[in-house]
């Protein structure tokens, strides 16, 4: 396969990118407590979140609201196949179609719960596909809506906000390294591929593009599908992790700190998506300790709930008033490297 100088550059920004998150890994493999070891994979998990996100929005320029839908549908999935049915006996005691009588080994359970998550995208993406602008919008808001509905009043399935509990712990903070520097290779790689070349044209200038026989359709539809996939491996690494899952992480709140992820990098760009990711990642983790009212410096702050939802907020407001493009804006990784050593 002969690269184009693009696509050249694409695998020098995924590299370093990769190289930036093994390291994160091991220095906390090495060095990191319990607590910021869990911490550092609930980031990463939000990181191939953000990276899914990245390839519909990001190169369609449509906003989705509902990818913590598709990843909670991943999470389900692979958790119904892969735990025990001795704890399934338990935990889903009235479930149909036989949901608790069998069970899968971890890696079958994944296969299954992504080829799922992908055709469910494929029947919402043809309607998505079909819109433009608000539409995609309010048309992805509601999806959202009605998945989360499922998982809450179908109870003898999903359990809604108790803990479906019982899965096994299968993954580790090196499993989901290798899985986040795998997904940037893949975003970074249809990023720079014909396809979201072409997609990124669309956005731009869309009747241009369909002059010029661009099918802006069936890309949209390949990014969305491709976007949903990803989530279905960040909620199965969820899964596979935690042991237990509930319908509350997949609603709301996942998708306004994801979104703010997304939007304070940098949207257009997969540097963007890590950067966003890790600086929103472990700020708030300082705002929740603010929260509490900590002793700093010999003064005794006061007690500030809701702080973090509030610094949300104003990263979102101050990012799209100041510099609606993130702030790597257009630039990658090895835009800026590149440009040093030239």
């Amino acid at each position: 396969m002969i690269l184009n100088p693009s696509q050249k550059r694409g695998l020098v920004g995924a590299a370093i990118l990769a190289a930036a998150l093994i390291v994160i890994g091991l220095i906390v493999t090495y060095f990191g407590s319990r607590y910021q070891l869990r911490l550092v994979y609930s980031a990463f998990v939000n990181l191939l979140v953000v990276l899914a996100m990245q390839v519909f929005m990001g190169n369609a320029r449509l906003t989705n609201l509902s990818h913590s839908a598709f990843m909670g549908i991943g999470a389900y999935v692979a958790a119904i196949c892969v735990t025990p049915v001795t704890v399934k006996a338990i935990s889903l005691p009235d479930a149909p179609w036989g949901l608790n009588a069998f069970s899968l080994d971890p890696v079958s359970s994944a296969v299954l719960a992504i080829v799922i998550t992908a055709v469910l995208a494929l029947i919402v993406g043809l309607f998505v596909v079909r819109l433009t602008g608000s539409g995609v919008t309010i048309f992805s808001l509601a999806v959202l809506v009605i998945v989360h509905s499922v998982f809450l009043y179908r109870t003898d399935i999903f359990k809604g906000n108790q803990a479906f509990f019982g899965i096994p712990q299968v993954f580790s903070l090196t499993s989901i390294v290798i899985l986040s520097v795998i997904v940037v290779f893949v975003v970074r790689l249809f990023r720079e591929s014909r396809w979201g070349i072409q997609l990124r044209a669309c956005a731009d200038d869309e009747v241009g593009a369909a002059a010029m026989g661009v099918n802006i359709r069936r890309l949209r539809l390949i990014a969305w599908v491709l976007s949903a996939v990803l989530l279905a491996v960040a909620g199965i690494a969820y899964a596979f992790f935690l042991g237990t899952i509930s319908a509350r992480p997949f609603y709301f709140n996942h998708v306004f700190l994801t979104l703010a992820m997304l939007i304070l990098g940098g949207m257009r760009t997969v540097t963007g998506a890590v950067l966003g990711t890790f600086l929103i990642s472990f700020g708030l983790e300082c705002v929740r300790w603010l929260e509490t009212g900590p002793v700093l410096l010999g003064v005794d702050l006061p007690e500030v709930l809701g702080l973090s939802g509030i610094t949300l907020g104003v990263v979102i407001v101050l990012t799209m008033a100041l510099r609606p493009g993130g702030i790597m804006g257009n630039n990658e990784i090895e835009d800026l490297v590149l440009k040093k050593q030239e």
